[in-house]
């Protein structure tokens, strides 16, 4: 009985991850009503609302958050947590649902040792750093592994921009230390410079 009953959860389980997958809302809502553990997690620790929020799935991501899903659970992969990957990935929608609807803890950090803010500065995701900044508590001059800011960030891995200068302005007005150097002291200000971003130049002085 023991073992039928062993393999038969494990079955529930994978069905659970492929539903997840296939964005299939009532099939995951059936595993979990089965006893599926809504925080279960699969080889690579990435629980289902991670995977839901990966694949942008609005409304499976609701449901998760609707059932009381742990957010702050994070996986073995670089962008390890469900604030982390929709800010990366500049799904503005997800991460407003996540910080009306849950507790993102703003410091877990990705693989490099940056804050879900940083990246999202480098991809030029305007919306996305808005409401990190207006709306959580993250930290704003967090330095991660490389020994980068998002404000250098900002700059360092940017085409200079309309959305990057937009970014630029937002880090300041929420208190961006603009003489945070980087590793071989290089400013900001001097970054932009060296780029030839004008704009931002003119901004950062």
């Amino acid at each position: 009985m023991q073992n039928f009953h062993g393999s038969h959860t494990k079955l529930n389980e994978i069905n659970y991850f492929t539903a997840i997958e296939k964005g299939e809302l009532t099939a995951v809502k059936n595993q979990l009503d089965l006893g599926v553990n809504i925080n279960l997690t699969d080889a690579n620790k990435r629980s289902g609302i991670l995977i839901a929020t990966d694949n942008h799935h609005f409304e499976m991501v609701k449901l998760f958050l609707n059932l009381g899903a742990d957010v702050n659970i994070a996986s073995d992969e670089i962008d390890n947590t469900p604030i982390m990957i929709a800010s990366v990935k500049g799904y503005v929608d997800i991460v407003r649902l996540l910080i009306e609807q849950s507790n993102p803890d703003m410091t877990i950090l990705n693989g490099y040792g940056g804050t879900a803010l940083i990246p999202a500065c480098e991809k030029g995701h305007v919306e996305v750093v808005r409401l990190l900044l207006e709306q959580t508590n993250v930290s704003v001059n967090h330095v991660n592994i490389p020994g980068w800011t998002a404000l250098l960030e900002a700059i360092v891995l940017s085409d200079g921009g309309i959305n990057q200068q937009e970014i630029v302005k937002l880090l300041l007005e929420y208190g961006a230390n603009k003489n945070i150097a980087d590793k071989n002291n290089v400013l900001p200000i001097e970054h932009a410079r060296e780029n030839g971003f004008t704009e931002l130049v003119h901004i950062l002085s």
